[in-house]
């Protein structure tokens, strides 16, 4: 299957250049876009991807592929749109937008939202064996820890191409264009710390929504949520599942701590199911799932990994829905659903501290 690259910064250089390398029997990568034309040809050249481009529009235009890519920063409402419209599928990295008016426009079309961590061979088995237990109606916690150092540490290891001949007045119009987008979904005069936290419920906690959805069949309701420490600093959110329980995220942006770690632990009266994340842009690093039960009146922890790398499960997912119809297992509605808890976090908050809200938040 012919596929456009969209992006060419960290995610697309640590994680899908690779994949998409050693996965030449199902994607050739025909062209790349991106605001720095360094970048893009970086990338294509690893990728041998003939075509390489600056802007979107011209490389829809162009065509010579069945689908795109779309792995760019900020938010992807307008690219998505566009590529939907002139009749391409589309793999969306999260988030999906920044407000729920830009999901709304889109038109119909092959679209799929890249949450990697659905598609863990890890979550796939804890789903499995919470069917067996009786399903969401026995749970009665989830539990989510999130340990996050800086990006930069994270990839020192990729050896990246830096981005440095983008026009700054063209970064500055894409910086203020997603400003007012973030004005739209919480209205202007929310203060710094509201749409921080809407940015980091948008780009990282959102992972772990989608998680639940998987776990529960449907979005949750905030009851709570709180923030502490220097910016990004921490973020507690916690309140109901949909069927049973309740659940609860804790989010710390480490800047120092010696590695990415998040796990998230679903708790039932007959013991445990426990998922431990290693850093996303480590390929084929094993999340471990610990089974805890009880046997003969006492405890067993049966542990259990497999190296298949979810982007590459993610990624034949979306060759499969391309060519075999087979439904991703988030489309639009799973995105907007996200869009939505983020935007119910954001307005808790600030209800709580008696902060003003608007938008589509209010």
């Amino acid at each position: 299957m012919k596929i456009a690259l969209v992006g060419c910064g960290a995610v697309t250089q640590a994680v899908y250049v690779p994949l998409l390398s050693r996965r030449r029997d199902l994607f050739e990568v025909t062209a790349v876009c991106d605001l720095s034309r360094t970048a893009a040809d970086a990338v294509g050249d690893r990728l041998g991807a003939p075509k390489r481009f600056t802007a979107v529009e011209g490389m829809l235009a162009e065509g010579g592929f069945d689908a795109v890519v779309i792995l760019a920063s900020g938010s992807h409402g307008e690219p998505v749109r566009q590529a939907l419209a002139a009749g391409y599928a589309v793999l969306c990295e999260k988030p999906l937008a920044l407000t729920r008016a830009e999901v709304e426009a889109l038109p119909e079309g092959r679209l799929m939202v890249g949450y990697m961590k659905q598609y863990d061979p890890a979550v796939r088995r804890a789903e499995e064996l919470l069917a067996e237990l009786g399903g969401p109606a026995v749970i009665r916690s989830v539990e989510v820890t999130v340990l996050h150092p800086s990006a930069g540490s994270q990839l020192a290891f990729a050896n990246l191409t830096a981005a440095r001949d983008v026009d700054p007045e063209l970064l500055a119009s894409l910086r203020a264009a997603d400003d007012a987008l973030v004005s739209r979904a919480l209205g202007d005069s929310a203060p710094d710390s509201v749409r921080a936290l809407y940015g980091v419920a948008l780009g990282s906690i959102c992972h772990d929504l989608s998680l639940l959805r998987r776990f529960t069949g449907s979005p949750v309701d905030i009851s709570a949520v709180e923030t502490w420490g220097p910016g990004p600093g921490s973020i507690e959110v916690s309140g109901t599942l949909p069927v049973s329980g309740r659940f609860s995220i804790r989010w710390h942006y480490l800047e120092d701590y010696p590695a990415y770690r998040e796990t998230v632990a679903i708790h039932h009266d007959r013991g445990s199911l426990e998922l431990v994340f290693p850093a996303p842009y480590l390929l084929n690093a094993p999340t471990t799932l610990t089974v805890v039960s009880g046997v003969s009146g006492g405890e067993s922890r049966a542990e259990w990994r497999d190296v298949t790398e979810a982007f590459e499960v993610q990624l034949a997912a979306f060759h499969a829905y391309v060519n075999e119809g087979k439904p991703p297992l988030t489309a639009a509605a799973g995105g907007l659903a996200d869009i939505v808890t983020a935007q119910s976090i954001a307005a808790c908050f600030a209800v709580q501290h008696d902060l003003p809200i608007g938008g589509e938040a209010a």
